[in-house]
């Protein structure tokens, strides 16, 4: 990871990183502790360590990266993530976006607030998405 990314990611862990982190955590074991919520707690983890560490990364479609559809990526997908955006999408989301208002005060917080607003974005719809680093996503083709 470049030196950059390192020390945006420390930052991002100080100024509101670490705490919505948690509230992704938190979202991932009320999931797990039904049986029935084990993708999306699986969903939730992986989204948890990269708010935890986004800056070097970036979420991709799992369908357009990989080039085939699996079961996360087609109609039951879209049925897992409107269950989500019911069950915990729309408060993590709401999160995202007051830590992003509070953010966008500052010309420092700028991007920071822009970061949460991604995340935000991903909240509302995180099954059929997979976190990747930035070069690779780059070298497939995405534009970033």
């Amino acid at each position: 990871m470049p030196a950059t990314s390192v020390f945006l990611n420390l930052l991002w862990i100080i100024f509101g990183g670490l705490w919505m982190a948690v509230a992704w955590v938190f979202a991932a074991i009320i999931m797990a502790l039904t049986i029935i919520g084990l993708p999306w707690a699986r969903a939730a983890f992986t989204i948890a360590a990269y708010t935890l560490l986004p800056f070097g990364h970036t979420a991709v479609s799992r369908a357009r990266y990989t080039g085939r559809d699996d079961l996360g990526s087609g109609p039951l997908g879209v049925l897992g993530n409107l269950i989500w955006l019911a069950l915990a999408g729309w408060w993590l989301a709401l999160g995202h976006l007051v830590t992003a208002l509070l953010l966008a005060v500052t010309i420092i917080g700028l991007p920071f607030a822009w970061a949460h607003v991604k995340l935000a974005a991903l909240a509302l719809w995180p099954i059929g998405k997979m976190i990747v680093p930035i070069e690779e996503a780059r070298y497939r083709g995405y534009a970033l």
